[in-house]
């Protein structure tokens, strides 16, 4: 069976299979079967970003779902979070994202999450992925419905999302005498970041807010931090937000120019949050990417990091586990399970200033101590993916390298998912250390499996 769903829903390229109009149909049918099978008239709530594929592709999904007896209420363009804010608010039994996240605009995908705000879970996405690799005819079962129910689109859907942020997130927090530079990415924040800031008290100066269905993630948001740069510079703000096209991560710009990233987030906010007695266990859950610096930083405070595989539903599947309260990852994405499950660049924006107004601190100040470590990544050409440990040559350079690097770095050799590369990735104190490291290391593998 040919899977279609990978850590982050499905992705493709808009008009082509899995993302062609009889395959969204298919899929937005299969799973509003398989919810009435268990649920007593379902209800889907459906947004989309800002690509120009997204409305076909919203309608198609529309047109698959209500012909199989299922309310569609669509909220139109929103973030992700957004709708699974919505979905888990007026007790849904689903909603669906049509976005690509940081993709270009060629590209779009569709993401579902259960009542909870959670990602759906593996048993329904294989039975989805099953009704579409067995081909059943959409077109044919069509006929056996009279008449499907018309999708309710309501731009309300929208404003109690923004109101949630400004009356729930954003309760007491004033940004007045606040000069904020808001780079949309052209995406699904575009109608909400400026206004939120805006309403809470700050100057804001909002770039790359004019999406026109192409210009999406295009030199923008958090991909590309340069122009949020350059307008915190230019406006003398004290701090810029980057988001992503649907804004379920963020990135910062602290007033001297200074790039904040996921890592030196998770910093603030873990600091934050256990001033306030709120930091379970003094855990925080990153992934395997985030930077050696920040598990140093926190060792230093008694504050434990534990890492996951890539991929944000690593990260929540943790924090679930063990109950923490905060989890991210070094690309912006961060979990606060008390207020979503869902990753919300909108609501880490609001923590971390809420964070820095009760600090009385600047965003420069906030993030001292976390120092990032000096890092390389050097990729070997291979002929095969054999395990490291049975390479001798390998597995004996490993070992000099971690013996070397002691609790002052990080090692992590793992091999491409889609190529015939080895990966080797070094941390630590000084750059030209870890450069012979990985060199020492590459030069083993080229030696044992290289091409």
């Amino acid at each position: 069976m040919k899977a279609l769903f990978g850590t982050d829903g499905i992705r493709g390229e808009a008009g082509r299979f899995p993302l062609d109009a009889p395959t969204v149909k298919t899929i937005g049918f299969s799973l509003a079967s398989h919810l009435a099978e268990t649920i007593k008239k379902p209800v889907i709530v459906i947004g989309r970003d800002t690509r120009e594929s997204g409305e076909w592709l919203e309608q198609a999904l529309i047109e698959g779902a209500t012909h199989a007896g299922v309310k569609c209420l669509s909220a139109g363009v929103i973030t992700t979070p957004g709708v699974a804010y919505l979905t888990r608010h007026l007790k849904a039994n689903a909603g669906v994202v049509i976005s690509a996240s940081h993709n270009p605009y060629q590209d779009n995908g569709i993401k579902i999450f259960s009542p909870s705000g959670q990602k759906i879970d593996d048993s329904l996405e294989r039975q989805i992925e099953s009704d579409v690799n067995n081909g059943f005819d959409f077109g044919a079962l069509r006929k056996h419905f009279l008449l499907a129910p018309s999708p309710t689109i309501s731009t309300s859907l929208a404003h109690e999302y923004l109101n949630f942020l400004i009356n729930e997130i954003g309760s007491d927090l004033s940004l007045q005498g606040l000069t904020i530079v808001v780079d949309c990415a052209n995406g699904a924040s575009t109608e909400f970041a400026p206004e939120l800031f805006e309403t809470l008290g700050a100057r804001v100066i909002a770039i790359n807010a004019k999406p026109d269905g192409r210009n999406i993630n295009l030199n923008s948001g958090s991909l590309h931090i340069e122009s949020l740069r350059e307008a915190v510079a230019k406006e003398k703000a004290d701090l810029g937000v980057a988001f992503d096209g649907d804004a379920d991560r963020s990135l910062f710009v602290d007033q001297k120019g200074g790039f904040v990233d996921g890592d030196a987030t998770l910093w603030v906010l873990a600091n934050h949050l256990r001033s306030h007695g709120r930091l379970k266990d003094d855990t925080v859950v990153a992934t395997v990417m985030s930077n050696v610096g920040l598990e140093v930083a926190f060792r230093a405070i008694g504050i434990k990091l534990v890492r996951t595989d890539v991929g944000d539903k690593y990260v929540l599947d943790e924090l679930l586990r063990r109950g923490a309260s905060l989890g991210g990852e070094q690309s912006g994405h961060i979990i606060l399970p008390a207020l979503s499950l869902a990753g919300d660049g909108m609501i880490t924006a609001l923590c971390l200033l809420r964070a820095l107004r009760e600090a009385g601190q600047t965003l420069t100040e906030a993030t001292a101590g976390f120092q990032q470590y000096p890092q390389i990544l050097v990729n070997v050409r291979v002929r095969e993916k054999v395990p490291f440990d049975e390479l001798p040559s390998v597995d004996a350079a490993v070992r000099g390298v971690e013996e070397r690097l002691s609790h002052k770095g990080r090692l992590l050799l793992r091999y491409s998912g889609t190529e015939l590369l080895a990966r080797v990735m070094i941390e630590g104190e000084k750059q030209f250390e870890i450069e012979d490291y990985a060199n020492r290391i590459a030069d083993a593998i080229e030696r044992e499996i290289g091409v």
